[in-house]
């Protein structure tokens, strides 16, 4: 059975009420909206005498009773508008219900409605509509959190973590800023679409589920088809299906693909995330470079009307051209060890010296990518392509033209982050299946996220593939880039979460022992507070509210319960 506290209690008595009344609180027929609070503050004129016929609908977000006339806020998906309501423009023929009983006793913040009015501005001159007449749309039965918001500034605002990412439909209510961030991303995708249409390349979708995990060095998830009782894998890259079709003819394609990599978690990996693939026949990764920094500058521009963007306090410039160094100079440069022609056993032992940490599964392309790691990617602010790595870490990726140790492949950094990956792509089916047996014998050693052999692929290769530059890029961690966000949580929706905890109250016991007096246990839960910590916590931080909350339910209850030993209590609390 689900324990209601007194606000719900009381929402479900408003609800049963509206009903009483012949108001449906959950009206099936549309209501038709032809303005927003968005566009009414941008272009209403008292002297153009505009706007006055408005039909807006949104939340109450807060409200103002008064005697025979009120205020409250309306919030709808552009912002916050202020509504002038009176008894008698509501109520014309005498029956004052609707706003003696609806609007001020059976409506609460949360509740959607519909307002129909005209503009004007208040004697303080603020905007406002007056409601002629108003619809009850979407009765809310849990009651928001309380956040105050005056002239644009935010006050007791919802900033629990787990909160706002467990429950990102109440982030968004009560924080609106939140979706500035998610509507740059959209812009952002926008922006890249336009810039790859505008070439003639064409967007395309490719399988989720693979029959062989392919395109990337990553640890999969695995399900299971039962019609054909097979497992297939969560796919971990687009990259091998959108090659397969440069072989069928496309000279340029790319998707924005979801992927999925059975790995950690933290404030930049999410298992699930957006990344986009682009592939482009005839082209090399000096082509590719030039592309990618182009784009970049575009997509900046169109979020945020400028190149720079702040990360961290640090101001990064996203102008193209951007910085280029290999990534044997890079290493060189930080360490002063070149790791040209060295042996897998000559790099462990450079990591011994360098105090790298490595373990035995690891062959000579993770290695160099360990010590690269350390030394240099923090110090790769600026945009910065590096580039020409050593074959053993690019097991997809084309021989350099002047060094057949390297491979022309490319990974732009930025603030000491990878932001894409590219390459001029392996055409050659011989060497790619050689490649792709050195990743067998890696993971016979144990490296589980060495790349499985897929002959299909090869045999696409061996009917002939033109040169071909492609370049991945993820589209949260651009987005974060991009908003100055710096945990990959804030740009999705809905991030992957470790299961909801289910909070068992205390008992009464846990309580009284505590010093709590025994009849205010109740009382406590009732309004929430059903463990002794969550108590504790609030009396630590707002005593004086929470004891003013207390008094305030024990008068509308008619408890005439005692209050010297719980404000002791709570006092005794305060920090």
């Amino acid at each position: 059975m689900i324990e209601l506290s007194e606000q719900e209690v009381l929402r479900r008595q408003s609800l049963n009420a509206l009903r009483e009344l012949g108001i449906e609180p959950y009206p099936a027929a549309r209501f038709e909206v032809n303005a927003t609070a968005k566009e009414i503050a941008e272009n209403y004129s008292s002297e153009k005498g505009n706007y006055q016929e408005v039909a807006i609908a949104g939340r109450i977000m807060s409200r103002r009773i008064m005697g025979s006339a009120s205020f409250f806020e309306l919030q709808d998906s552009t912002g916050r508008i202020q509504v002038y309501i009176r008894r008698d423009d509501i109520c014309p023929e005498g029956d004052p219900t609707l706003y003696n009983t609806v609007f001020k006793k059976l409506l609460d913040i949360g509740d959607f409605i519909g307002v129909e009015g005209f503009a004007f501005l208040t004697n303080t001159g603020e905007l406002s509509v007056h409601c002629r007449k108003f619809t009850v749309i979407s009765k809310s039965v849990r009651p928001l959190p309380v956040v105050k918001q005056k002239d644009g500034q935010m006050f007791d605002a919802l900033t629990d973590p787990e909160v706002r990412y467990r429950q990102r439909y109440l982030d968004l209510v009560v924080n609106p800023h939140v979706k500035d961030t998610f509507v740059k991303r959209a812009k952002i995708m926008q922006t890249m679409r336009d810039f790859f249409n505008e070439r003639g390349y064409l967007e395309v979708e490719t399988p989720i589920l693979q029959p062989i995990p392919g395109g990337a060095a990553a640890r999969p998830f695995i399900t299971h088809h039962n019609a054909l009782d097979i497992d297939f894998y969560m796919r971990i890259a687009t990259e091998l299906y959108l090659k397969r079709l440069i072989v069928g003819g496309f000279d340029g394609v790319y998707e924005f693909g979801k992927n999925f990599r059975n790995e950690g978690m933290d404030r930049t990996h999410n298992p699930e995330f957006t990344c986009m693939e682009i592939y482009v026949a005839y082209k090399d990764y000096i082509w590719m470079q030039e592309f990618t920094e182009q784009m970049l500058e575009r997509v900046a521009m169109a979020v945020n009307g400028t190149t720079d963007v702040v990360l961290d306090g640090r101001t990064i410039s996203f102008k193209a051209p951007f910085k280029r160094v290999t990534m044997t100079d890079a290493i060189r440069e930080k360490t002063g060890y070149d790791i040209t022609g060295q042996s897998e056993e000559q790099l462990r032992e450079a990591c011994k010296r360098l105090n790298v940490e490595i373990d035995d599964t690891m062959g000579k392309g993770k290695l160099i990518d360990a010590i690269f790691g350390q030394y240099c990617e923090e110090d790769l602010v600026q945009p910065t392509f590096v580039t020409d790595y050593p074959i053993e870490m690019s097991p997809l990726c084309k021989r350099h033209r002047d060094n057949s140790d390297l491979t022309e492949r490319f990974e732009l950094f930025v603030n000491g982050k990878e932001l894409c990956n590219a390459y001029s792509e392996l055409n050659d089916p011989i060497d790619q299946l050689e490649r792709f047996q050195e990743q067998m014998r890696l993971s016979e050693k144990g490296d589980d996220e060495a790349m499985t052999i897929d002959m299909d692929f090869v045999r696409a290769l061996e009917y002939g593939m033109p040169q071909c530059s492609g370049m991945g890029i993820g589209i949260d961690r651009l987005t974060m880039f991009m908003t100055g966000e710096t945990s990959i949580q804030d740009v999705l929706f809905f991030p992957t979460m470790r299961p909801e905890k289910k909070v068992v109250a205390d008992a009464e016991e846990v309580y009284t022992e505590a010093g709590i007096p025994q009849e205010w246990v109740a009382v406590v839960q009732k309004m929430g507070y059903i463990t002794l910590e969550a108590f504790e916590n609030t009396a630590k931080t707002g005593g004086m509210k929470l004891f003013n909350d207390l008094c305030g339910f024990n008068k509308k209850n008619k408890l005439g319960l005692g209050t010297a030993e719980i404000k002791a209590w709570i006092e005794s609390k305060k920090e």
